[in-house]
């Protein structure tokens, strides 16, 4: 049993010395500016969260990320168990949050309470054909130009140094459960997803890997394969550092794409991924399956 039971991502946090240089980083990748400040720079998507992405203006590197909890009767619930706080939310949609530390130093913010955006919307503008049908007919398809549409967040990889103790902990107080877990003896890393029931849920939603403190990535979800595709010669066309992709992963199934924004933080581009409820259970896989892809070119080398 766990003290509440989170039901998604919301935002990450980050700092930069420089909100323009970010601001034109996030445009490139996909985002939509919320609101911003002197000091502050909030970057949304086109879903219903009011922001995805913070940058605070100071000296470059990962501040934190949040979880969306059920109401804010769970944070009350969760301050109460942590002897901390349930405070004003500052950024556009308000709201209610209660900041955590985990047992490495990583800050979460557990909120509730927020206002929505109103959806920007993205329609499907083309049918595909393949073997299965041909729905489009006598309309050439189009894709166009420009960024990817990033709909929303969708999960986080941090660094730990002690895989058990951070597993039990984010688990029993934030209710995440081990889809895959590596090696099966002895667990060092695993992806997480959200309990929530019946409901279906991302494949993951945190990632825990061993090997010390750090910042992995922060993953977001765009349209469908061809806004991808998009994203990518849009990307690659403004000069942004490449990583990785595009592929195939086998954990989770994602179509992914992953970029560096101007400060070497790790940002992915994803869609088609994994969706399980909570009767789906965990698997134990051997460690060389972690980076695997189905198709496209395997991880370079760090």
């Amino acid at each position: 049993m766990s003290l509440i039971k989170v039901e998604d991502i919301a935002y990450v946090r980050f700092s930069a010395p420089d909100l323009d240089a970010m601001e034109e980083f996030l445009v490139d990748f996909g985002l939509v500016r919320a609101a911003r400040t002197d000091a502050t720079l909030f970057m949304r998507g086109t879903g219903p969260e009011p922001y995805a992405h913070v940058t605070h203006k100071g000296a470059p590197g990962f501040v934190g990320v949040a979880f969306r909890a059920g109401g804010v009767a769970d944070l009350e619930k969760l301050a109460r168990a942590e002897n901390r706080g349930v405070e004003a939310l500052d950024g556009p949609g308000g709201g209610r949050v209660v900041t955590l530390r985990d047992p490495d130093g990583h800050r979460l913010e557990i909120v509730a309470g927020r206002e929505p955006a109103s959806e920007i919307v993205v329609t499907r503008e083309f049918a595909t054909n393949d073997a299965f049908g041909y729905p489009r007919f006598n309309r050439p398809k189009r894709v166009g130009q420009g960024p990817s549409r990033v709909k929303r967040l969708g999960h986080l990889v941090l660094g730990v140094t002690d895989f058990a103790r951070a597993k039990e902990w984010w688990s029993s107080r934030l209710g995440f459960i081990s889809s895959d877990e590596w090696p099966e003896q002895n667990p060092r890393g695993a992806f997480m997803r959200c309990d929530r029931g019946a409901t279906l849920v991302d494949h993951h939603t945190v990632g825990l890997m061993s090997g010390g403190v750090r910042f992995g990535h922060a993953a977001f979800e765009v349209t469908d394969f061809d806004d991808l595709m998009r994203g990518n010669a849009h990307l690659y066309a403004r000069t942004r550092h490449h990583e990785w992709g595009v592929g195939r992963h086998y954990l989770g199934s994602q179509i992914f794409d992953y970029w560096s924004d101007p400060w070497g933080h790790t940002v992915e581009h994803w869609t088609d991924g994994d969706l399980m409820d909570a009767d789906w259970g965990t698997r134990h896989v051997a460690p060389e399956i972690v980076p695997a892809v189905q198709w496209g070119e395997g991880r370079p080398p760090r």
